[in-house]
This record gives C-alpha cells, sequence and structure tokens, in this order.
C-alpha cells in the first residue's frame, strides 16, 4: 500500500467518523427510516466501489498525473505553471469539471439512471455522500483521469483534490445542524450540508439545482444555486418521490435500479415546475414531482 493511498485513507475514516458522530450529536433533522439497514445497504455500495476502482484502475488519477509530470504534457506545463498557482489552477479546474460531470448525470436520461441510485436515499446523511452506483463510479474515473491526462496538473494537487472531494462529498452530505452565521459564511467558501441538502429535494426543480461538491462558486455563476428548500430544511422530503418505500431500496435492488427502475421526470429533459408549496392549500404542485 503506497503513502498516499494510506494518508486517503486516513483522511477518510477521521471525516467519516467526525461527521457521524457530529450526526449523533447535533442532527439538522430527525431520520425517517432504520438508520442500521440504510447504512448496510450504502457502506454495501462503498465497499463494491472500492474494490472495482482498485481492480480496474489501479494507477488512478494520480498515476496519470506521474505520468503526465515525467513526459511534461498538459495544460499546465504548456502555460509554464508551477508551485502554488500550478496546484490552485488544476483544483480549481477539476472542480470545474467535477460540476459539469453532475450536472450531465441530470441532464442525460441514462446517466441519470445511474445517478438516480445516489438520489433514492430515504435520509441524507455522512454515507449517502459516497453511495454512488459502480458504473457510475467507474465512469466518473475515466472522466477524472481523462481531464487530469489533458490537464497535466502535480501530483500532488491531484492527491490534494481527491482528499478535498472526498472529504468535502461526506461533511456536505452530513445530517449536522450549523448556526446560521456559521452556514452563510461557510457557503461563500465551500458547499454546506444545509446547501447541498437542497439538491437532495424531491421535487424536481430542487433537485436539479446545488450541484457543486466542492466549491460553491459555480452554481452561482451558472445559474442553478437555490439558497433554501421550499418547505425549510426540517420539512423538506429527501429522496425520489417515486421511490418511497425503503423494501424497494435493498442493496441488491439497488444495483439493478438502472435498468430494472422508473427514472421518474427528474433528468433535465422535463424538468417541472417551480418547488413552490402553495401555502393557501398546504400542497405541492403535481407538476414538480417525479
Amino acid at each position: 500500500m503506497t503513502g498516499s493511498t494510506l494518508l486517503r485513507l486516513g483522511f477518510f475514516f477521521t471525516i467519516l467518523a467526525m461527521v457521524a458522530a457530529w450526526e449523533l450529536l447535533r442532527p439538522r433533522r430527525p431520520l425517517t427510516v432504520n438508520k442500521a439497514g440504510r447504512w448496510c445497504n450504502n457502506f454495501g455500495i462503498i465497499l463494491l466501489d472500492s474494490v472495482l476502482v482498485g481492480l480496474l484502475f489501479p494507477v488512478a488519477a494520480t498515476g496519470v498525473a506521474a505520468a503526465a509530470t515525467g513526459g511534461n504534457w498538459g495544460l499546465i506545463p504548456y502555460l509554464r505553471l508551477s508551485g502554488i498557482a500550478a496546484v490552485a489552477v488544476s483544483v480549481i479546474v477539476l472542480d470545474l469539471v467535477i460540476y459539469l460531470q453532475h450536472l450531465m448525470f441530470h441532464a442525460v436520461p441514462l446517466l441519470w439512471r445511474l445517478h438516480m441510485v445516489h438520489h433514492a436515499d430515504l435520509d441524507i446523511d455522512v454515507s449517502t455522500g459516497l453511495r454512488f452506483h459502480p458504473v457510475e463510479i467507474l465512469l466518473s474515473m475515466l472522466i477524472k483521469m481523462a481531464t487530469v491526462a489533458a490537464l497535466g496538473p502535480p501530483v500532488i494537487a491531484v492527491l490534494l483534490f481527491e482528499i478535498t472531494l472526498n472529504g468535502t462529498a461526506m461533511f456536505n452530505h452530513g445530517n449536522i445542524l450549523l448556526p446560521r452565521s456559521v452556514d452563510r459564511f461557510l457557503r461563500l467558501l465551500v458547499v454546506t450540508p444545509d446547501m447541498h441538502r437542497v439538491h437532495h429535494s424531491v421535487l424536481i426543480r430542487e433537485t436539479n439545482s446545488n450541484f457543486g461538491f466542492n466549491f460553491p462558486w459555480w452554481d452561482r455563476l451558472f445559474g442553478t444555486y437555490r439558497a433554501q428548500p421550499a418547505a425549510g430544511h426540517p420539512g423538506m422530503t429527501i429522496g425520489l418521490s417515486h421511490y418511497r418505500r425503503p423494501e424497494r431500496l435493498t442493496l441488491p435492488r439497488l444495483l439493478l435500479l438502472p435498468v430494472t427502475g422508473d427514472p421518474g421526470r427528474y433528468s433535465l429533459d422535463s424538468i417541472g415546475g417551480d418547488p413552490s408549496l402553495l401555502a393557501r392549500g398546504g400542497q405541492q404542485d403535481d407538476a414538480d414531482r417525479g
């Protein structure tokens, strides 16, 4: 096991433990389904993802970065960037690609079928941030490696990005309570749990917003930012409107969901109505459900 792998694992388990403890001490929302069952499903997928990535991509993104650095090819060497500038530009560009990739998995109906495994979770917590269908993870790895090959970033930049992306995914999916003033400041710099939770709403327009994982700037820049859910965080419904029964979301069914499941109307080809709660009737517009 390499030093970079040990470093990633160290950060992974440390952040996982910290966010999980935070969720127990200061939860943002009450859970709606049995946590033990959800975690068995979620960490089962996470374990399968890790095994497949390890088997199919033994070199991974840092290996591609090392080859690019050794061969002096890619955009970063072409621009003659080095040191902190090279690391900063690399991390920012990689994060933009992840934002665009996330948008693509919502925009393309076939890719949405894979991505809805992530969104079908009936609660959102630290485990949700790592729950992605194995095929989506493999496609994501190919996109990341292709980006690294074209960019030619320093190895340290890729390692830093991967650790940060992994950590922020667990943090911003965490069921954790932040003071409003802290959240308002933090979301200028990083995607916060309250910001990303909007993305897991059953309402179509809310699902198709707040795509960022690390930096919150892309959503504001490209017009996909929504500050708060229409129903408020305690009152919003998490997941997909047509998958509300836990028995339909077991590990085997989740793995088969892209080919056997109903994608609903969540992908961007059918964006739905504006997610406003009708205060007079207290009901949600049916056009905004999947």
